[in-house]
């Protein structure tokens, strides 16, 4: 029996309590499964935390509709799963090259950055590690209190198959293979959701940048010999580039509303917005500094591109102007207006924002590279939700160890990862760069939540009530 499930726990009713279940194993769930399997190596079974992971997709994956060949990480290596928390940990980008032969190799690169598709190897490979953690193919559906419980001590999270609930309530539960994950926390680990524009919707020839390698591949057909890509960020000068590589035959239209791609800022001070210790300054500072902080340092990260790739995309165009040819188009200053399909493609119209003028463009395909919504942690929690506090402006109230504040009514921990907690611990948010300080410090609010749950049993003492009489948990 592995080390995270070796601990035996108590047992309510048939069900056993876990101390942890996390909806969503993507890499930030990922490191914090990690952190919590090198606490349990460590403590051995007494001191062991209980966990599982359920995820959607049938194994583990990330951005994998993005891999494309010869892409970068725009992160250092060092900035993996676990090094920064322990850099002896077993699971770092390190270990995982000397163990698959390739170390002398990478350092001959002399990179910081490897490409994509190994980081995606690497991230699978720590995941294959832990497969006994995870429950694929499942989806969380809802997150109750336990029935007849004065303060929530437990909740249970109520899984299903994924994709058995389409076309049901949120809460209303798939009659097969359903299950019931009691715990005494959960983290909420979903991800962000495709942001197509307003009346866009996905179909066989709109595509979000998320699906472009599944997508690409089954286009075969093409009488426009034509595509477009709308955005500016990084995602879409790479779909462009992408695209114009892949089909030689192909006219590649680049629309957007800036006059040219913006660099990112990825210079040595304006990266110290991603060091652990700036998310210490960023949580403390007021609300008007917070929202100061990010509108200067959105351009390390939000609808820029690495410089590199602008120059590459640069010399593209100049040298098809020397040859009297244009088959990469950058619309710049320019706007979508509307897509219409077509029975052999799709029809996309734009606008001028310096002339007015108004055209369209028939393509075999436009790529959407509009970016990412955060998903709602509330949306799973149900009425649960109406027990986590927020901040004057409708924002969850996140604690420096991220869990979100409750009310004395639920004294289970409920703890959130990703874009939800931008507004309290800046913009690394939702960024791989500080995943293994962050999985660290979860796991040491789980200990210190699994101590004061001890305690309290021990000696009965209720939680101490708020300024208003309603008692208020954080940590």
């Amino acid at each position: 029996m592995s080390a995270g499930h070796a601990g035996a726990r108590a047992q309510q009713g048939d069900t056993a309590t876990e101390d942890l279940v996390g909806i969503g194993f993507g890499p930030a769930n990922l490191a914090l499964t990690i952190a919590i399997e090198e606490h349990n190596a460590r403590s051995g079974p007494g001191g062991a935390l209980r966990t599982a992971f359920v995820e959607r997709q049938p194994e583990f994956g990330w951005h994998q509709g993005m891999l494309l060949s010869g892409a970068t990480m725009q992160v250092s290596f060092l900035k993996d799963l676990a090094t920064m928390r322990d850099p002896g940990s077993r699971f770092t980008f390190l270990r995982y090259l000397h163990e698959q032969g390739r170390l002398a190799d990478f350092i001959n690169q002399k990179s910081f950055f490897p490409t994509r598709i190994e980081f995606h190897d690497y991230f699978r490979w720590c995941a294959a590690m832990l497969a006994d953690r995870v429950r694929y193919g499942r989806e969380a559906y809802a997150v109750r209190a336990v029935a007849g419980q004065e303060g929530a001590d437990t909740l249970d999270v109520l899984t299903r198959p994924a994709g058995a609930g389409l076309g049901a309530p949120a809460d209303s539960p798939d009659a097969s293979g359903e299950e019931t994950l009691r715990t005494r926390n959960v983290v909420l680990g979903t991800g962000l959701r495709p942001r197509l524009p307003e009346g866009v919707t996905a179909g066989p020839h709109i595509w979000h940048n998320r699906d472009l390698l599944f997508r690409a591949a089954a286009v075969t057909d093409r009488p426009h010999r034509r595509f477009a890509v709308v955005g500016a960020g990084q995602s879409a000068a790479e779909t462009a580039d992408y695209l114009y590589r892949e089909f030689p035959d192909a006219e590649v239209c680049a629309v957007f509303s800036r006059y040219g791609y913006s660099p990112a800022d990825d210079s040595p001070f304006a990266n110290r917005i991603f060091d652990p210790d700036a998310v210490d300054a960023f949580y403390d500072a007021p609300d008007e500094v917070k929202q100061t902080l990010l509108g200067y340092h959105a351009n390390t990260n939000y609808s820029v591109v690495d410089g590199e790739l602008i120059e590459q995309l640069y010399r593209a165009v100049y040298q098809e102007k020397v040859a009297g040819t244009e088959r990469l188009r950058i619309l710049n200053t320019t706007s979508l207006v509307g897509v219409e399909d077509l029975p052999d493609g799709v029809r996309v119209a734009v606008r001028s924002l310096t002339t007015g003028e108004r055209y369209a463009l028939d393509c075999d395909a436009v790529v959407m590279a509009t970016g990412y919504r955060p998903t709602d942690p509330r949306e799973v929690l149900g009425p649960l939700a109406e027990e986590c506090l927020t901040d004057g402006r409708g924002r969850l109230r996140i604690g420096r160890d991220h869990r979100v504040a409750t009310t004395s009514r639920v004294r289970a921990g409920i703890y959130v990862q990703g874009a939800a907690a931008e507004h309290t611990h800046g913009i690394t948010a939702s960024l791989l760069s500080t995943l293994a300080v962050r999985s660290g410090e979860i796991c040491d609010s789980l200990l210190l939540g699994e101590a004061e749950r001890q305690v309290l049993t021990a000696r009965s003492v209720p939680a101490p009530a708020g300024a208003d009489g309603v008692a208020v948990r954080t940590a």
